[in-house]
């Protein structure tokens, strides 16, 4: 039995320069760090040739005989059907998915969720995959197999982990680690909030629109881009010298410039639920993802945290709290021997004691 788990994450600055049409001509630069709260698989072998998905999110169960011969469309499990197909898989598991995060909400889980299937199924098939190779697979299964509108920043956060400057460009992708002293990460961590909005949202049309506007040159999308990209460097530079509160106001710039990529980024409540924020004491914050729903990031000074927590209870939004997440997509656990793993376990045999030729145990 194999048991892989990924990180989703929260970005700062730079989304959608991640995007190819943007990053092919300009260089896309993207700040963001993995959260510990993850995405599972579940994979144990079979002793027949089929395979069975159980997603326990969408409550839905596949399987499949010859996965070759299955299509996206209609597949409710349209991204393991694609990791499958892209592995050439034949078959022989069971592959249960489990996510702390709902789908939508603006922090990656599904680039998670595809990154964490190849970690798993590449274990299984003893691949040896660098985190770059698992992020740009993984990418290429959703651009160019599912051909979602997604850029590379979730793949990339979800496969390396920790607090990191990516940097994408048309032949190459890179990950700078930001590295920060452990009394500046802890007070970091303990300065951002996560509020869910209670509205899960299909990033597809906003991403699509923003895509296709950029691949355009369209001067207000691409300007407002160019403007996100040149805030990643202060916004590093800031912790590394450990000044949160710049840190805190460069967010808010970052927000009041996403904003004006698409009306459809925020609405009338978010906007209200963000100033609310920002009265109560928050220096920064913005919609996490693409936009337009999910959970609402905001960066606030501890001391002035309670006042935020009243100031947002009218609205009935729920916090999660979490922490940083380190490692990226890994194996957390895989034993041979669960199971009558045909990989590497075995059958045992039992006998009465004393029956003849036992031999003790």
């Amino acid at each position: 039995m194999l048991i892989a788990r990924t990180p989703v994450r929260i970005s700062f600055a730079g989304g959608g320069t991640d995007l190819p049409s943007y990053y092919n001509r300009h260089g896309g630069v993207v700040l963001s760090t993995s959260i510990n709260k993850y995405v599972y698989t579940i994979l144990t072998a079979r002793e027949d040739r089929l395979t069975q998905v159980i997603s326990s999110d969408f409550r839905v169960t596949e399987s499949y005989e010859d996965i070759a011969q299955h299509t996206f469309e209609g597949a409710e499990l349209d991204i393991p059907l694609a990791c499958l197909k892209f592995m050439t898989f034949r078959g022989g598991v069971n592959l249960f998915m489990a996510s702390e995060i709902p789908a939508g909400t603006g922090l990656g889980s599904s680039g998670a969720v595809c990154v964490n299937l190849l970690k798993i199924l590449a274990a299984y098939l003893h691949l040896r995959w660098s985190k770059q190779d698992l992020a740009e697979r993984a990418f290429q299964i959703a651009r160019e197999m599912l051909h979602k509108p997604v850029g590379k920043q979730d793949e990339y956060a979800a496969a390396f982990g920790g607090l990191n400057i990516f940097r994408f460009q048309e032949e190459r992708a890179g990950a700078t680690p930001v590295r920060l002293p452990a009394d500046v990460i802890s007070t970091f961590e303990e300065s951002l909030m996560l509020f869910f909005t209670g509205t899960a949202r299909n990033s597809s049309d906003i991403l699509t629109g923003q895509d296709q506007q950029s691949a355009h040159g369209v001067p207000y999308v691409t300007e407002a881009l160019h403007q996100q990209k040149a805030l990643v460097g202060p916004m590093a530079k800031a912790l590394e010298k450990g000044d949160l509160d710049d840190f805190g106001d460069l967010l808010h710039h970052a927000w009041e410039v996403k904003r004006r990529l698409s009306p459809a980024i925020s609405n009338p409540l978010i906007d209200e639920v963000y100033e609310a924020a920002r009265s109560a004491g928050a220096r920064g914050g913005k919609i996490a993802g693409a936009g337009g729903g999910g959970f609402l990031l905001l960066y606030c000074p501890p001391r002035e945290q309670e006042n935020v927590r009243q100031a947002l209870g009218p609205f009935g939004l729920k916090e999660m709290f979490f922490g940083f997440d380190s490692h990226g997509s890994r194996v957390v656990y895989n034993d041979p021997f669960f199971d009558c793993d045909r990989r590497g376990g075995m059958r045992w045999l039992f006998r009465e004691a004393g029956a003849a030729g036992a031999g003790g145990l």
